[in-house]
């Protein structure tokens, strides 16, 4: 079990691992995953009762996890290669032709970790739900937890899936939201406003938990932990992790510019001047 601090330092690693993996490919997904990242660390390194040694496509006897807005790959595969899934180095690939961190997550490659190939935004949430259902017919006490983007909510594929999962006591699924109000054109209000969500998922029989401040350890922390105590009680749990695109860079946070945009090799000294270097650069 890792301390705040520690996590902590890991997080700004993980954000310095974001912006040069997507500097040096020029492409990629950088405001999400910046955003993410304290939940991504926090989970793999603290909550998820899973490990690389573990990794089993069936998840047979272990956590699951399934990142439904596939597009924010930097976090995903920093994380994952910090906490062991495969060597640091290999970052160095990413988005490059052929190898096996492509933009999104593919489960061609056999990269360890990754068992959904997503990114076509909106399916995540049924998957979770049907791995959840399997660890219920084969007495599989873990938990499956599923993260989506605040934007992805304008599919309808996800409102169909929480009907079901409130209705049919799926009460192993902990569903994350990254509710940072951005996507790709606009905020998440001029495009479509998602109005009360607390009160939406309630009404569709699940726990809500939300988290303040996501981009808080001690909050995410304190938060999924009580998600945790919360599942196997007759409902699932959702969680809304308040955060801010692009945190950590203070010229990139709280707008949806770097959403899908990447830094200039000119703007990469200035943004990693603001993230320590705590483990070592891939």
């Amino acid at each position: 079990m890792k301390s705040i601090e520690e996590l902590q330092q890991i997080a700004s690693q993980v954000r310095r691992d974001i912006l040069r993996m997507t500097t040096a490919a020029q492409s990629g997904h950088p405001g999400g995953s910046l955003g993410t990242a304290d939940w991504f660390v926090a989970m793999h390194f603290n909550l998820l009762k899973a490990s690389p040694e573990a990794f089993t496509m069936s998840g047979e006897g272990e956590d699951m996890l399934f990142v439904s807005q596939g597009h924010i790959t930097p976090v995903i595969y920093s994380t994952m290669a910090r906490r062991g899934y495969f060597p640091v180095s290999e970052l160095a690939s990413f988005r490059r032709f052929g190898t096996r961190l492509q933009g999104h997550p593919s489960t061609a490659h056999g990269l360890p970790g990754i068992r959904m190939a997503s990114g076509s935004l909106g399916q995540g949430m049924s998957v979770g739900i049907g791995a959840a259902l399997g660890k219920k017919m084969t007495a599989d006490n873990h938990l499956v937890f599923t993260m989506h983007g605040d934007g992805e909510l304008q599919e309808g594929q996800i409102w169909e899936a929480a009907m079901f999962a409130g209705a049919k006591k799926v009460d192993n699924l902990i569903a994350s939201i990254d509710y940072n109000h951005q996507q790709i054109d606009a905020t998440v209000d001029e495009v479509m406003t998602l109005g009360d969500l607390k009160a939406k998922f309630e009404s569709f029989l699940w726990k809500v938990i939300v988290i303040a401040d996501g981009n808080n350890m001690q909050q995410v922390m304190d938060d999924m932990t009580e998600a945790r105590n919360a599942a196997g009680k007759g409902s699932p749990v959702c969680v809304i992790l308040n955060t801010k695109m692009g945190y950590g860079v203070d010229f990139m946070q709280d707008t949806n510019k770097y959403h899908g945009s990447v830094l200039s090799a000119d703007d990469l000294p200035r943004a990693l001047a603001q993230l320590p270097e705590t483990l070592g650069d891939f």
